[in-house]
């Protein structure tokens, strides 16, 4: 059936194409043949495939739009993802709906924006050590849903989304975790914990409190890996329970990316006999940069690049895997982003959002704007596609893959016209929150910004207005010049608001307790 699935991803990728059309009615032709002589022959040889394709999500942390040689990287090697890129689907336009890690990693998860669940924080924009609160059970992840499926589900990296055992992604569907908590760089040595953090800006310590930021940051360009109290852990469910296993503490985090990377092979020659979903969020390039003795002074930018040329290169592992056990084109492969990279001015350590304005943290393109490659060999075509897609379109995609239907309401499109049948994208708005708010939004060509930057900033008097086609750097504000398109984009945002129920902010929970035993000792 090899020859028939190669006939079959030609038609598709020329069947939109008018130049080609001759040659599309001859593959059309040689595919009823073909299908004929292959029903009323099958080959003995022929080995049976699975109408389930195993799911593989590869999710950078904190990696650039413009970082991978793909997307335009002038001097950092990226064979393995370029290969997918050229094999596959690049999608130029693809966002997350949050530019910071745990909302983000909710979002792809759930396919839901993170206000729904309560998955963001107005004081704290991420979850922290040692937070008693984590995704709420009531959210179905997109485990969940696999694991109903039959799939064999396993997440190899960075999880953030509660580091409570109860929150753990053994708890949320997953049967098997290997990796850390939440972010590389946090429990730093010496540095007060988040709590101390917060009372210091609440008492107007500010002074101290910059130092104390200033010191953490400048850290990050000579990192030692003991500086930062990270846990690793190894998690395993079954239908006897869990066990959960502290392997080590501080983790050693040179190595980290190769550790992953074996153990997701590892899962995939275990698993390659049955449906199975393997999570990979790296735990890289989020800063302190980590890079393996292999990959330490290789690339030309330093060690930032050297990161992504190790994440690179474990792709490639993933690829190898699936290609020896023989699964490649029973396998959709996505690789993406968490958020934009984390540009510091005090920092030399930073990635490239290619042509556009902001980074990690800002509604600015560089912040929200992510790669998008999905790989799939003999049902994915290769193409460039300039369609809108988020992360948030993962999870009903997907279920669509497999005719599931969706267990709640979603913010998620079907991409699979996309994918399958070469069409025009479903989605055509794109909203953007940052701490719970909504601070930007894109309909079609143009995005309508509602607060000040940098990193969300203050309330708009009055908004800004930018086209994206033709101004990629978000540098030429034409809302005076277009008030109809301005009120068109508010009574989409209107309307946005209207269908999406809020929960309240778990982020801020932890403060919320802690002024509450406050409060409690005064009187």
């Amino acid at each position: 059936m090899r020859g028939l699935t190669v006939i079959r991803v030609l038609w598709r990728h020329w069947q939109y194409q008018p130049q080609h059309r001759a040659l599309k009615a001859t593959l059309g032709v040689l595919i009823v043949l073909f299908t004929v002589s292959a029903t009323a022959a099958p080959s003995p040889t022929d080995s049976p495939t699975t109408a389930q394709p195993n799911i593989v999500i590869l999710y950078a942390d904190d990696m650039g739009w413009g970082d991978a040689g793909a997307y335009g990287h002038p001097y950092i090697k990226t064979p393995s993802l370029d290969r997918l890129a050229d094999e596959g689907q690049r999608w130029t336009d693809f966002y997350v709906p949050a530019p910071v890690c745990s909302p983000s990693r909710a979002a792809l998860l759930t396919g839901r924006h993170p206000v729904r669940s309560g998955l963001y924080g107005v004081g704290s924009p991420v979850l922290f050590p040692d937070d008693k609160y984590g995704i709420p059970e009531s959210e179905v992840t997109l485990a969940e849903m696999l694991k109903d499926a039959g799939y064999r589900t396993a997440i190899m990296g960075k999880w953030h989304l509660g580091d409570a055992p109860e929150h753990f992604p053994t708890r949320h569907g997953f049967d098997y975790w290997f990796g850390i908590p939440y972010s590389n760089d946090m429990k730093f040595e010496g540095r007060p914990g988040i709590e101390e953090l917060f009372m210091m800006q609440q008492t107007g310590k500010t002074e101290a409190l910059s130092t104390i930021l200033n010191d953490f940051l400048i850290a990050f360009e000579d990192p030692d890996s003991s500086n930062y109290n990270v846990p690793l852990w190894r998690s395993r469910c079954d239908k006897n329970g869990c066990a959960d296993e502290l392997l080590e503490q501080p983790t050693f985090q040179p190595n980290l990316t190769t550790r992953l990377t074996q153990e997701a092979t590892r899962f995939i020659e275990v698993a390659k006999d049955e449906p199975f979903f393997l999570y990979l969020p790296y735990t890289m390039p989020h800063l302190p940069v980590f890079a393996d003795e292999p990959f330490q002074g290789k690339s030309l930018v330093g060690p930032y690049g050297d990161t992504i040329e190790e994440i690179d290169w474990s792709v490639g592992e993933i690829i190898s895997a699936l290609e020896n056990a023989g699964i490649d084109d029973n396998t959709l492969v996505f690789f993406s982003s968490d958020n934009g990279p984390w540009q510091l001015a005090s920092i030399p350590l930073a990635g490239s959002t290619g042509p556009f304005k902001g980074s990690k943290q800002e509604i600015y393109e560089g912040g929200v704007r992510v790669p998008g490659i999905f790989w799939w060999p003999g049902t994915i075509a290769p193409e460039v596609i300039s369609d809108m897609g988020s992360v948030l379109d993962l999870y009903r995609t997907i279920a669509a893959i497999l005719e599931l239907d969706a267990p709640q309401p979603l913010d998620s499109y079907n991409l699979t016209p996309v994918l399958l049948e070469g069409d025009k994208g479903p989605r055509e708005e794109v909203a953007f929150y940052r701490k719970g708010e909504l601070r930007a939004y894109r309909k079609g060509d143009f995005k309508l910004h509602l607060f000040d930057q940098p990193q969300g900033g203050e309330p708009l008097e009055v908004p800004e207005l930018y086209n994206l086609r033709r101004d990629l750097g978000e540098k030429d504000n034409i809302a005076e010049k277009h008030p109809e398109i301005v009120a068109d984009i508010l009574s989409a945002i209107a309307t946005h608001k209207a269908n999406l129920p809020r929960k309240p902010p778990l982020f801020d929970q932890r403060f919320v307790d802690m002024m509450k035993k406050m409060q409690t000792r005064e009187e």
